[in-house]
């Protein structure tokens, strides 16, 4: 018996002008869309004299149907901008995020997009990747893909580039570069204050990053509440956290577990200090039966849990914005001055995680 033979059926080529689906467009697919010469829709795109009204209007049509989109870097280097703003973070982590919002919140209805770039690279070593991820991001960036730079926290007390850049909670003071931070120094004052007026001496710190100006404040307002309290510093007391979970869980599990352990913590930023509850809740504790803790930031996930967490408020959101403001006002102005350093208000948020201590 013969077997049947069977005939495959060669795909339908789609007519001319006509897309498959996740097809790219192309510059030739918007000429025939609108019936012109792929020079007439160079020109249209590149904002050149020489094309009629009614066929430029034709023509953008055309692109936005197609949603065509020319080559980010080709259109820079033929208009010297790409009207693009880039934010860089070293990792996409809660304060980063909320920045990240005021700043797309500043640049609506502008004319510019918003390019964020993490600069953290787990894979190398992670004490020489933080320092100077800032200049190898602006080098891969600047100039060809973006027109200027938010960096927020950067490591280095400077950083040399062709375009305008602000920082956000810089590395060190001043050096030329526009900066948006906050009163670091009061807001650690006011958090142990705060801890101190409640009755606790036995006082922890779980600080930040040692290379940040932030986290050397923050932990001077500790230090300086103490001092003028009359309340003798443990150095025992004052652990690394690194703005991080892992350590600042071990660091303080370390803590708990002494013969005579704080009954306090302030930790130096909002993740710290819920790792700080969880670690005080592993070893048994209660929050703040036993423990009170303090964080700095108001994240959303300081008002997620049980309890609520008691801390430094920062407006991230206006820090964003007000980068941002700063930096399309460098854009509009090359030759203007921005204002060194831009200081925004911080405010203590008591919530259920501190109390007095049991007596």
């Amino acid at each position: 018996m013969t077997p049947h033979a069977t005939t495959e059926t060669p795909a339908a080529t789609p007519p001319a002008g006509v897309r498959t689906l996740g097809a790219r467009a192309t510059i030739h697919d918007v000429a025939a869309a609108a019936g012109v010469s792929v020079s007439t829709v160079s020109k249209v795109i590149n904002e050149r004299y020489g094309v009629a009204a009614k066929t430029a209007v034709r023509v953008q049509a055309a692109i936005a149907e197609l949603g065509y989109e020319s080559s980010l870097i080709a259109s820079s280097l033929r208009r010297g901008r790409t009207n693009v703003i880039g934010v860089l973070v070293a990792g996409f982590e809660p304060f980063a995020h909320a920045v990240l919002e005021g700043i797309s919140e500043a640049l609506t209805d502008t004319g510019y997009e918003l390019l964020a770039y993490s600069g953290s690279q787990a894979s190398i070593d992670p004490e020489q990747s933080r320092r100077g991820w800032e200049q190898r991001s602006l080098s891969k960036l600047g100039g060809t893909l973006i027109d200027g730079a938010i960096v927020v926290t950067p490591s280095a007390e400077s950083t040399q580039t062709s375009i305008p850049i602000v920082a956000i909670d810089p590395h060190t003071g001043t050096h030329g570069t526009p900066s948006i931070d906050t009163d670091n120094y009061g807001g650690g004052h006011s958090a142990t204050r705060h801890l101190l007026d409640l009755g606790h001496t036995r006082i922890a710190h779980a600080r930040g990053r040692t290379d940040l100006e932030s986290a050397r404040e923050r932990e001077r307002g500790y230090r300086a509440a103490l001092t003028e309290a009359g309340v003798d510093i443990d150095e025992s007391l004052i652990v690394d956290g690194e703005f991080r979970a892992e350590p600042t869980a071990e660091a303080v599990a370390a803590l708990l577990d002494r013969d005579e352990p704080p009954t306090a913590i302030f930790a130096a930023n909002d993740i710290s200090a819920l790792a700080a509850i969880g670690a005080a809740r592993a070893g048994g504790l209660d929050v703040p039966g036993d423990l009170s803790v303090v964080g700095f930031d108001d994240i959303p996930a300081a008002v997620s849990g049980e309890p609520r967490l008691t801390t430094i408020r920062q407006p991230l959101r206006d820090m964003g914005r007000a980068a941002a403001e700063t930096l399309l006002r460098l854009l509009a102005e090359p030759e203007a001055t921005a204002p060194e350093r831009l200081h925004m208000p911080i405010e203590l948020i008591v919530r259920g995680s501190t109390a007095a201590p049991r007596k």
